[in-house]
């Protein structure tokens, strides 16, 4: 510990007598000065020992030493050493009375004690509390370092506390508590959640301060990671602000996590291309190459059931339909995986971050691949992390639902994502391609997400919506609305009762109103006008959707 006005009274060699502030001797001292200004306030920066004679002060004006001592008790001045024998042969009364009222410590300096004694005390003090707690830095950086490589993350922390005095806790990145030491500081840190969303928000490397004199605590909040944005965050609660060695601990403790958090640019890009080419074998029907390949890095995840996720934003969409007039799947390029995507962000590399945290805090297997625009994940069913992106998109949709319209018409990078049924490793091409499906029909329909099993149980016609399928449709028919236009003939609604009745004549012109001859003749007018025969089912078919597109009633 740093040195205090007790430990120089004790000090053998100084000989100090206590003439005042007996209860404050155990104040640290950060220096110790000389200055025989009658105001040396301007020079004061808090904490010192200030070592006088009084060669010009009128230390026996009472007044004149009241306000002296009040300027040096508000300038943080601890300590006031008095050398007697010099220009004094003892402190004066007044002094003394001053320093009492103002409890400040008035030390009485013999004649034999030069002042470059005490500054020396005071100095070698100092030094010797640095090195101790340079040492301890070393010790826990020591320990640290240990529990980090046999016990990982949690070891560390546990170590990391026990330094500290305190609790430490670990987030990651979505905000959620990994883990915490003690283990009572669980409840204590979960209520820290939004400060950690704040300093994630923050370029990396950030830190804050929570908590202060009307809390339970005080908190150091810090970020964990090397890239624009951190990977993990550190709290460390304390009742006290940090020492030195505390703060060594502390940076130390940083410092590992960033370690064992971030891997290097180099790993990260192999793991990434490992990770394209396992997805493309599996595309490809070669379920046993890419466990040949993956071996053990994606653990059982290839040998159960899982699920597709294909998602882009759907600003990537729309730019790539207006360059492309259609939306395609692009070669798989490995670009850097990131609960939610931050304002204004990449809303692919959020929906990683929340499958990612999700799949590690439940300690499973999970494959993220950057597919050109587009984000692909395979993660198991039923797994933690699918259950994430499906609460992440219903947050989303009930945002969107919540916000004005012309708001919804202006956000840009919002997120659609399409998720399979259920799948194995021999079907990973058809599960992909439901996905593909799924994310179709959520852009058709406004959604963030669809799962392909909810299209079975719906229905075809709401997919007639989209804006290629009316364009055919109206196409189609428009020689048959030109037609009724003219007032010869009802071709539309008699071809919608003819096809309604599933080619029964009688029925459909019971619908009608009209003969059966009178039906037939028109069925052969709508042959005539579109050129084409409605014995062909696939023709039937065509004008049917036609019809349910033009005129969904």
């Amino acid at each position: 510990m740093p040195p205090t006005l007790a430990s120089l009274v004790h000090h053998s060699a100084l000989k100090l007598t206590v003439r005042a502030g007996e209860d404050r001797l155990d104040v640290p001292v950060r220096w110790a000065h000389v200055s025989e200004l009658a105001d040396p306030v301007p020079y004061m920066e808090g904490g010192e020992l200030l070592l006088i004679t009084a060669l010009k002060l009128d230390a026996e004006d009472p007044e004149a030493m009241r306000r002296y001592v009040k300027r040096l008790a508000g300038a943080g001045v601890v300590g006031l050493g008095f050398a007697v024998g010099v220009n004094y042969d003892e402190i004066p009364a007044a002094l003394v009375d001053a320093a009492e009222k103002e409890g400040l410590p008035l030390l009485e300096v013999p004649r034999r004690t030069p002042f470059l004694a005490i500054s020396k005390a005071v100095s070698a003090a100092i030094a010797a509390d640095q090195y101790r707690a340079v040492t301890a830095g070393f010790a826990a950086q020591r320990e640290l370092t240990r529990q980090a490589l046999n016990a990982g993350p949690e070891g560390l922390l546990v170590a990391l506390a026990a330094q500290v005095d305190g609790w430490a806790a670990l987030y990651d990145a979505s905000g959620a508590v990994v883990a915490t030491a003690p283990e009572w500081a669980t409840r204590r840190a979960a209520r820290l959640t939004a400060d950690v969303e704040r300093l994630r928000d923050r370029p990396a490397p950030a830190s804050a301060v929570v908590g202060g004199p009307d809390t339970e605590d005080r908190v150091e909040l810090h970020s964990i990671g090397t890239g624009r944005r951190p990977r993990a965050a550190l709290a460390v609660g304390t009742a006290a602000p940090l020492g030195t060695a505390e703060r060594y601990a502390v940076h130390s403790a940083i410092a590992l996590l960033t370690l064992t958090t971030e891997r290097s640019r180099s790993l990260h890009a192999a793991e990434q291309r490992l990770g394209a080419a396992v997805l493309r074998m599996l595309l490809a029907g070669q379920p046993d190459h890419a466990r040949a390949v993956a071996g053990d890095l994606y653990g059982g995840l290839l040998d159960a059931p899982f699920r597709m996720i294909v998602a882009e934003s759907a600003s990537a969409f729309a730019a790539r339909a207006h360059a492309d007039g259609h939306a395609r799947v692009q070669t798989a390029k490995p670009a850097p995986a990131a609960v939610h995507a931050p304002p204004g962000g990449d809303p692919l590399a959020g929906l990683a971050e929340i499958a990612e945290a999700a799949a590690a805090r439940s300690g499973e297997a999970l494959l993220i691949v950057p597919d050109g625009e587009r984000l692909v994940v395979l993660a198991g069913d039923g797994s933690a992390a699918v259950a994430a992106c499906a609460e992440h998109a219903a947050a989303l949709e009930a945002a969107r639902a919540a916000a004005p319209s012309e708001q919804r018409a202006g956000e840009a990078d919002e997120l659609v994502v399409g998720l399979s049924a259920p799948a194995g490793p021999i079907a990973a091409a058809a599960a992909y391609k439901q996905a593909e499906q799924a994310l179709s029909v959520a852009r058709r329909r406004g959604r963030v997400l669809v799962e392909h099993e909810q299209l079975a149980s719906g229905s075809v016609l709401p997919l007639l919506a989209d804006d290629a399928v009316r364009a055919f449709a109206d196409g189609l028919l428009r020689a048959l609305y030109e037609h009724d236009a003219t007032g010869r003939g009802d071709l539309v609604a008699s071809l919608r009762a003819w096809l309604s009745r599933h080619g029964q004549w009688d029925a459909a012109a019971a619908d009608l109103g009209v003969h059966r001859h009178t039906l037939r003749y028109r069925m052969r007018r709508v042959e005539e006008i579109l050129g084409r025969s409605l014995d062909d089912p696939d023709v039937r078919m065509e004008l049917w959707l036609a019809l349910k597109a033009t005129s969904p009633e």
